[in-house]
């Protein structure tokens, strides 16, 4: 279906993109690799100490470093941070795979993080607000993506999984057609260049 080709799934902290992300890897029998992780491991570092002791900006060159070199790598689900859609650079590796929008409403990412201390950006703030606001400010970058899951509430990660799978086979499939077509009017009609 995919062909090998890699598929990166994007959206707010808290969706489950690594749940969702280990799930979709093992349907596809592709490997999964987290950004967050990866940058963990290669540092020794948590993300909030990173964000701590330098900075959002040296983060999110890391983010950008990591995006690089495994977005060239095919069979692979990648898990991104929330914030990664923002660098405009970090779009022309996104668009090497099958870009997946996770999305799931601010309501239940605050019922989800609530607890969660472990992230940087929510620290010492009115949760709903900051959720909210980072929403706000990225939905437009979120949206640039080939494919679009509204999370539900009720839903299971095996659920929401299966959906992704059907979405991106249906977008397979639409790719295919418009490749055959291409294909046919070139037939019909080859190009000639003036002579």
């Amino acid at each position: 279906m995919l062909k090998g080709v890699s598929v990166f799934l994007i959206g707010m902290m808290g969706v489950g993109k690594t749940t969702i992300g280990q799930l979709l890897a093992k349907q596809l029998d592709y490997e999964f690799l987290d950004v967050d992780q990866f940058i963990e491991q290669a540092t020794g570092q948590t993300v909030s100490t990173i964000f701590a002791e330098s900075g959002e900006a040296i983060f999110r060159q890391l983010e950008t470093a990591t995006l690089s070199q495994v977005s060239a790598r095919l069979r692979r689900v990648v898990a991104t941070g929330g914030g990664i859609v923002v660098a405009p650079q970090n779009w022309s590796y996104l668009k090497h795979g099958v870009i997946v929008w996770l999305d799931v409403p601010v309501e239940q990412l605050r019922e989800r993080l609530s607890q969660d201390t472990t992230r940087p950006l929510l620290q010492n703030q009115d949760l709903t607000a900051r959720l909210t606001q980072l929403s706000q400010d990225r939905r437009s970058y979120y949206a640039r993506a080939d494919i679009h899951i509204q999370v539900m509430p009720d839903e299971t990660p095996e659920q929401t999984t299966q959906r992704v799978i059907d979405a991106i086979a249906q977008e397979c499939e639409k790719k295919r057609q418009i490749d055959e077509s291409i294909q046919r009017l070139n037939q019909e009609m080859p190009f000639q260049a003036n002579s």
